[in-house]
């Protein structure tokens, strides 16, 4: 079984992000269940807005495209600005938008019988909103979301320190992060053994 993450930080590599380091624990989780795990930063790649699976080009969101594709867990991980997914995490969804169209050789929506989870962090509130925008942008696509699929940490309102500048509530974090993957793979299990079919007409 693989699993793919897509980092959606707003910071190229090699700056460190938090997001990867609380997407770490799932990673990790993940590789405890014996799942092939691999990570996108999505700031590496020259991933231009659009709503088409392929603009040409220099676009770089095919490949992307083709790992997420490749993979029967996707893990979307995003830090929160203002209140709301990075930017970036809302190009991702907007470059899926084409997916809803795409089929398979069944003719089942390409993103079928694949489960996906949300990693959210950040220094104020709000991680609840994201979840659900991130989630239920997934879900339209056509992505299964596993139940408390997501793991999220985030200091609280006002200014503070991010999530690699303290400790405080990391455990809780780790230890939803840890039953995020559980539940993913338990719900990719499931898809396996018994995928949906296509859409009724």
């Amino acid at each position: 079984m693989r699993a793919l993450v897509l980092n959606c930080t707003l910071k190229p590599s090699p700056q460190p992000s938090n997001t990867e380091q609380l997407a770490r624990v799932v990673v990790e989780a993940l590789e405890g269940h014996g799942v092939e795990v691999s990570t996108i930063r999505l700031a590496d790649h020259d991933i231009p807005p659009g709503v088409e699976s392929d603009l040409g080009g220099t676009d770089e969101w095919p490949a992307v495209r083709r790992a997420v594709l490749d993979a029967e867990i996707l893990v979307v991980a995003t830090p929160t600005w203002v209140g709301h997914p990075s930017s970036i995490a809302q190009k991702m969804l907007e470059r899926m938008d084409a997916m809803i169209s795409e089929t398979d050789d069944a003719g089942r929506p390409v993103a079928y019988n694949r489960v996906a989870g949300v990693v959210v962090t950040g220094n104020e509130d709000g991680a609840h909103h994201v979840i659900s925008e991130i989630a239920g942008g997934l879900v339209d696509i056509g992505f299964t979301v596993a139940p408390q699929g997501w793991t999220y940490w985030n200091r609280g309102p006002g200014p503070g320190p991010d999530y690699s500048g303290t400790d405080e509530g990391h455990e809780w974090s780790r230890s939803t992060g840890r039953a995020m993957a559980q539940n993913l793979v338990g719900v990719a299990r499931a898809l396996a053994a018994t995928p949906l079919g296509p859409p009724a007409s």
